[in-house]
């Protein structure tokens, strides 16, 4: 229930913004507000261009490494409530260890790859 609650606020959350975004909001449109704005400068070119593969790798390289970091902290207040030298604190490290080990050897994979290198 009080997930199904969490969720019904957040939909009303958004509702309701997006519904008085519309009715309080400047409707004033126009030439300069439907024109494309790219940092100050006059766009030039196609929109359409190539990119690199190489800035979608590293991208998601860090994605990837900031979650496992998002994951190292409910470990650590867990870790810590433990007993040092129960089997169940055993347990819990030789995860961890293998879970930054996994990512240890994914880094020097994405490494020797190439996938740091700009030039």
């Amino acid at each position: 229930m009080p997930i199904l609650i969490l969720i019904v606020m957040a939909i009303g959350f958004a509702v309701v913004n997006t519904v008085a975004t519309h009715l309080l909001g400047p409707g004033r449109g126009g030439q300069a507000k439907e024109s494309t704005y790219e940092s100050g400068m006059n766009p030039f070119g196609s929109a359409r261009r190539r990119f690199n593969v190489r800035f979608y790798i590293l991208a998601m390289t860090f994605l990837v490494f900031d979650v496992e970091i998002i994951f190292l902290y409910p470990w650590a207040v867990t870790y810590t409530k433990m007993d040092p030298g129960s089997a169940e604190a055993m347990l819990y490290l030789g995860r961890i260890l293998f879970f930054i080990g996994t990512s240890v050897i994914a880094y020097i994979y994405a490494w020797r790859k190439g996938v740091f290198r700009w030039d």
